[in-house]
């Protein structure tokens, strides 16, 4: 967790957030991107952060920007440009907001190093649904694949439904010792009605149907390459039952990775309200993978 308070600036309309060290919570899962020896064997500078922490840096940009609603009827969506290792800095930004009609607001997003390496770029949004957001821009553009084999039992149009899921909050409350950006909500159960998860801890609420619609072995190395997390009806609370729909929206390939996008809907497991949605991109690393030996 960070011991600097937060302090956003903004100059020409672009809002920045501190500078991070996010720390690699996976390091320890070998055989992983984020282990540094298997990263290191697939010619990566060691164990990678997941995307899914770099979204923890965002939400008190989009807050200041969009105000209270973005919890409840807004999203992020970034595509990931390049990885990061276990304690290097970074730093959010979120561009002026722009009004798009029927009450949505959108704004740029991204990521750099000190150095103005992009990390990731995007768009977030509050107000409604946003069809042009970054994501649902890549996913059109995806080319279909002409040789699949880690992904060959999979086809577009794939769905699965009704996957339970629920997050643990002592597990929760743990992983916020490493979180960026410490919200209050993330420990005070009484803001919200409930212990409101962090971005991270969501998305893995959300990624529940990824065996289920898939059906991989586990003969490659994988990483994020792309995640939307959009509130419907937000926030998503830990020590809640929830449902996941999901469906495969695209495959494609390109000449070191495989690639899979899903998207997947959470809903409240005791009435089957929509809470949230996930856009996701992985890339299965070719060279990970004996099928491409």
């Amino acid at each position: 967790m960070s011991t600097e308070a937060f302090t956003a600036v903004e100059q020409a309309g672009v809002l920045a957030g501190p500078v991070r060290r996010p720390v690699n919570f996976s390091r320890g899962a070998v055989g992983s991107i984020h282990d540094d020896a298997t990263a290191q064997t697939l010619g990566f500078r060691g164990g990678t952060v997941a995307g899914n922490i770099h979204f923890e840096q965002f939400p008190p940009l989009l807050l200041a920007r969009f105000g209270e609603g973005w919890r409840g009827r807004g999203g992020l969506s970034l595509y990931f440009l390049n990885a990061t290792t276990d304690g290097e800095p970074v730093q959010a930004f979120v561009g002026p907001a722009q009004d798009m009609g029927s009450g949505v607001q959108r704004a740029a997003a991204w990521m750099e190093t000190p150095e103005g390496v992009r990390v990731s770029e995007g768009t977030a949004w509050a107000g409604g649904d946003d069809p042009g957001s970054a994501l649902r821009l890549k996913v059109a553009q995806q080319r279909p694949a002409s040789d699949l084999r880690i992904l060959k039992s999979s086809k577009v149009g794939d769905a699965v439904r009704d996957v339970p899921s629920r997050l643990d909050g002592p597990t929760s409350l743990r992983r916020l010792e490493g979180v960026t950006e410490p919200l209050p909500e993330y420990r005070d159960p009484a803001l919200f009605g409930g212990q409101v998860a962090a971005p991270a801890v969501a998305i893995d609420a959300l990624r529940a149907v990824e065996d289920p619609l898939f059906r991989l072995g586990k003969d490659y190395v994988g990483m994020f390459g792309a995640i939307e997390l959009e509130f419907l009806d937000g926030p998503v609370f830990t020590d809640r039952d929830y449902l996941v729909d999901g469906r495969v929206l695209a495959l494609g390939e390109s000449p070191k990775t495989e690639v899979a996008w899903y998207e997947s809907t959470l809903r409240e497991a005791k009435d089957g309200r929509p809470v949230a949605r996930l856009i996701m991109m992985s890339r299965l690393l070719k060279a990970s993978s004996a099928l491409w030996a």
